[in-house]
């Protein structure tokens, strides 16, 4: 008795820290609530009928409701409708007198917490408002240890979101592409193109291209078979490892796939589990001799097609890597006179498609032949599957004959008002390959882009902390004039039209007389291309299919598509 008492006691005091609303259009009955609840609650608001408590429950800080069911423009119910479309847990109380089952059901179906009926009963009244504010103590309770949990759920989810992009920066930094914008350009011009899309922060799939001389190249894709922590780590650790060591070849003009393949294997064996597996593709490319050597572990197979537009697909020619095994083979084929080339993980073959019960397996060889670009397959690729179902890991390339595809060549003056020269004779050489204004404004928007990359960065020598130093001084241009006086440097433009299937492909290449760049960074502008660092070749990028440098960073190329 003497708890409930307390707790009685408890609740009062709880009661005089709420504000209530009144609604009831009789005044009289007004002014007895006004009697009754002054000394019960800290704030009393009244609304006059039911539009009025609409009001004011959006105007004011409200507790809980007491509400008189018939009233005019909006009676009781209707404006209880109302309020639960915006507060669903606000203590309600109707008060009527009428005992209309019907009413009562249509108020339970509102969550109206309590009912008096009148004449309203003090004793009775105070009950109901005790009743509620127990309610509402409950529910504050309910409400806090939610927010708690909560707060420990958002804490225990950005640790993880931290830990997980670590985990991902980890990874990115053991993938090595030493291709990232970049063309091959050796005996033919190749552009490398890469897809890299894990189904989650930590990847089954790995993948690396390296340069390893003038003439040849180096690309290696790893699929970690099963799912998990595991497979990832197995992937990162033998991807890492076949980095360390082709490094050191190239460091000592020493390499060979075939003791690669055999170091990483010792390598990576004592390290797999029982019943664990590596799907591998190491393959080499040599440029100068038209060969290209290959070990396949369990991968799919590597598309190739030549200028008749013929498929051939290289087979694995070895079982996946488990911890048992011991022997392997290297394989040979000549390359020459193919011009497209396709790596990928199985990820990208067994995903199913929108088509009932077939795997883009049965699509793949066809979106390749008719691709042009990754940029191409890529889009084909999704347009048929409707969602990345493992890793998704591929290297195409595509190697560029230009042979009879000249369309215009000319050299400029490293000067601004060269600039504007290059700019009008490119644009009327659009003018005239095609009618669509989208393209000519694209291709445009690339030029003035990277010709002006040329001029400042490349002939002129001005890098990027320099240029923004001469902006803030607003000396910039003034600069630019000094330094033209006496460079005799110049800046040649070559474009060529491609006819590929049912599209023409415009390649422009525009050529300075400057020291290069590391194109490495590339890779930092493009993870972050809201910096202003490098906002030109981003531009350039978006409004093409595509850029590449040579490796000096002197040459760049990019495509438009009409």
């Amino acid at each position: 008795m003497k708890i409930d008492l307390e707790r009685q006691n408890q609740t009062l005091e709880y009661l005089k820290s709420l504000t209530l609303l009144c609604v009831e259009d009789n005044e009289d009955v007004r002014v007895s609530y006004k009697v009754i609840f002054e000394g019960l609650v800290e704030k009393l608001i009244f609304a006059v009928d039911g539009e009025d408590g609409c009001k004011k429950f959006i105007n004011e800080e409200i507790d809980f409701i007491i509400t008189d069911y018939r009233m005019p423009n909006l009676n009781g119910l209707e404006m209880i409708k109302e309020i639960r479309s915006v507060n669903k847990d606000i203590p309600i109380i109707l008060v009527t007198a009428i005992d209309d089952k019907e009413i009562i059901i249509n108020a339970l179906k509102l969550h109206v917490n309590n009912f008096i009926q009148k004449p309203v009963e003090y004793d009775q009244l105070l009950e109901v408002l005790l009743d509620s504010s127990k309610l509402l103590i409950a529910n504050n309770f309910l409400k806090e240890q939610r927010d708690k949990k909560l707060n420990e759920l958002q804490e225990k989810h950005d640790y993880t979101s931290y830990q997980e992009d670590l985990a991902f920066q980890k990874e990115l930094n053991i993938l090595r592409n030493d291709f990232y914008y970049q063309m091959i350009d050796a005996k033919t011009t190749s552009l490398v193109d890469f897809l890299y899309q894990p189904l989650d922060v930590v990847s089954g799939d790995a993948y690396t291209a390296r340069r390893i001389d003038k003439h040849r190249t180096f690309y290696l894709i790893v699929d970690g078979m099963g799912k998990g922590l595991s497979a990832s780590l197995s992937a990162m650790i033998m991807t890492s490892f076949v980095n360390h060591i082709t490094d050191k070849m190239i460091e000592y003009d020493s390499f060979s796939l075939n003791i690669l393949v055999k170091e990483s294997m010792d390598y990576i064996k004592p390290i797999l589990l029982e019943e664990e597996a590596l799907a591998v593709d190491y393959v080499v490319f040599d440029n100068i001799y038209n060969k290209l050597e290959y070990a396949k572990f369990a991968m799919p197979a590597l598309l190739l097609q030549d200028k008749e537009q013929n498929i051939i697909r290289l087979t694995s020619n070895n079982p996946p890597i488990s911890k048992y095994q011991k022997d392997y083979q290297i394989s040979e084929y000549d390359v020459s006179g193919l011009e497209k080339f396709l790596f990928y993980s199985d990820g990208v073959i067994e995903n199913m498609t929108i088509y009932e019960n077939k795997t883009y397996a049965e699509f793949i060889e066809d979106d390749f032949r008719s691709s042009f670009t990754k940029e191409e397959f890529r889009a084909k690729l999704f347009q048929k599957i409707d969602k990345a179902e493992d890793d998704i890991t591929l290297i195409f390339i595509n190697r560029l004959n230009l042979q009879g595809t000249l369309i215009d060549k000319k050299t400029f003056n490293t000067s601004l008002a060269d600039i504007d020269l290059a700019d009008e004779w490119y644009t009327n050489l659009w003018q005239n390959i095609t009618e669509n204004s989208k393209a000519i404004f694209n291709a445009g928007v690339t030029f003035t882009e990277l010709f002006m990359n040329a001029y400042e960065h490349g002939n002129l020598g001005i890098d990027t902390k320099t240029k923004h130093r001469l902006i803030e001084d607003d000396i910039y241009f003034d600069t630019l004039k000094a330094k033209e006086v006496g460079c005799s440097k110049k800046i040649s433009v070559k474009v060529d039209k491609v006819a590929y299937e049912f599209s023409s492909y415009v390649i422009t290449q525009i050529c300075d007389e400057g020291e290069g760049f590391d194109t490495q960074i590339l890779s930092k502008i493009f993870r972050n291309s809201r910096t202003f660092n490098g906002r030109g070749v981003f531009v350039a990028r978006s409004n093409s299919l595509g850029i590449y440098y040579n490796t000096k960073g002197t040459v760049v190329l990019y495509l438009n598509k009409i």
